[in-house]
């Protein structure tokens, strides 16, 4: 598996991934493209913003993105989150995750919040998080994902 920044020609399959379990993929082609360009921006949601993909077999089988915010007073929010089912389980979001926590560390934004659909609340949870409000999830110091015994990779660019 590599891990790398996203590019724009990921923004397809990403769109695919992601589409698999909710809206279009015109719907996601144009907002995936338009959150990575800086043109969509979340209630609250400051620059800097990171997109990484999961690659295997020079496929696109999950990404990550994240932003600083002001949202809750958190620094910064995980925006989305997706891998194919035949890469679930296998490690790959836990990763991805890692790689999202590093960055926001980098940047010391800890307090990173995330709005969890009910499939995605049991991962978060067990990497550390805690209910926000009756909704939300935050991690009150993301770093808290790094700490395991597995060494973080770096993000390919």
């Amino acid at each position: 598996m590599n891990y790398r920044l996203a590019a724009a020609a990921d923004i397809p399959a990403m769109a695919r991934i992601r589409a698999a379990e909710w809206e279009s993929e015109e719907y996601w082609l144009r907002r995936l493209a338009a959150y990575m360009g800086g043109t969509l921006d979340p209630q609250q949601a400051l620059t800097p913003r990171i997109t990484c993909v999961a690659v295997h077999d020079e496929q696109v089988v999950g990404f990550i993105a994240g932003h600083r915010t002001r949202r809750f007073d958190c620094d910064g929010e995980l925006e989305f989150i997706n891998v194919i089912p035949a890469h679930r389980g296998t490690g790959v979001a836990t990763e991805l995750l890692r790689l999202l926590a590093q960055w926001f560390v980098e940047r010391k934004a800890l307090r990173v919040c995330v709005d969890p659909d009910d499939p995605a609340r049991r991962f978060y949870t067990r990497h550390g998080a805690v209910p926000l409000n009756w909704h939300w999830l935050v991690w009150p110091d993301i770093s808290v994902v790094l700490r395991t015994d597995m060494p973080i990779r770096s993000i390919a660019t």
